[in-house]
């Protein structure tokens, strides 16, 4: 399994720190080797310090730290990378800034258009949903998964699943061929973080035949 293949853990809007560390903690111990740092509420020094933290957390644990929506943190922090949506920076813009060694992640919500244009852009994953109603983005629109397929073979790239994503209802997106799963909720507010992480993990460890 790579670090684009398997879970790719979201972090929550929480303000507690220690919190959000040791539960980050406990799904790398999982098998999480990708987390995206996200947080819409805090403010910037808040959003410095847990992204140092997760920072030093993820190089232990040999796993990739994505931040969403900011270059600038992604910079600070030395992340490997950032995520961005259609609203944010322009993705040739910041392929530029980040450099061609650190990793970029777009958006593409329900379009293969937008997909293709962010593989032109030196995107290295594409992110498609919401797949299910989300309790992050209750707005959201829906995602197929019959998306899936097409937009590998149109980038060339990993696709990343996102929207309401839980152990009941990852597999189809799995054998649809999504290369990552991006799970907030059902790892974050479980009971039992490491064993959520290591379940949504155990749906890479098997070929599956609908995977190219």
């Amino acid at each position: 399994m790579t670090a684009f293949q398997g879970l790719y853990a979201i972090t929550p809007d929480w303000a507690d720190t220690p919190r959000l560390v040791a539960t980050t903690e406990a799904i790398l111990r999982g098998g999480c080797r990708i987390v995206q740092y996200r947080n819409k509420t805090t403010t910037p020094c808040h959003r410095d310090e847990q992204a140092v933290a997760l920072r030093g957390l993820t190089r232990r644990y040999g796993a990739l730290l994505i931040v969403n929506d900011d270059i600038e943190l992604a910079q600070a922090c030395e992340a490997d990378g950032a995520h961005l949506g259609a609203e944010d920076s322009d993705l040739t813009t910041a392929r530029a800034r980040l450099g061609a060694n650190k990793i970029l992640g777009a958006s593409c919500y329900q379009s293969l258009e937008l997909a293709r244009a962010a593989a032109q852009a030196g995107a290295d994953y594409v992110a498609f949903g919401s797949f299910y109603p989300s309790p992050t983005k209750p707005e959201a629109k829906r995602a197929d998964a019959s998306l899936i397929a097409p937009a590998r073979i149109a980038t060339g790239l990993p696709v990343c699943a996102i929207g309401g994503i839980t152990l009941d209802n990852a597999e189809p997106l799995v054998a649809s061929g999504a290369d990552l799963l991006a799970v907030i909720s059902a790892v974050y507010n479980s009971p039992d973080p490491e064993r959520a992480a290591r379940a949504f993990c155990r749906l890479y460890e098997n070929p599956i035949s609908t995977r190219t």
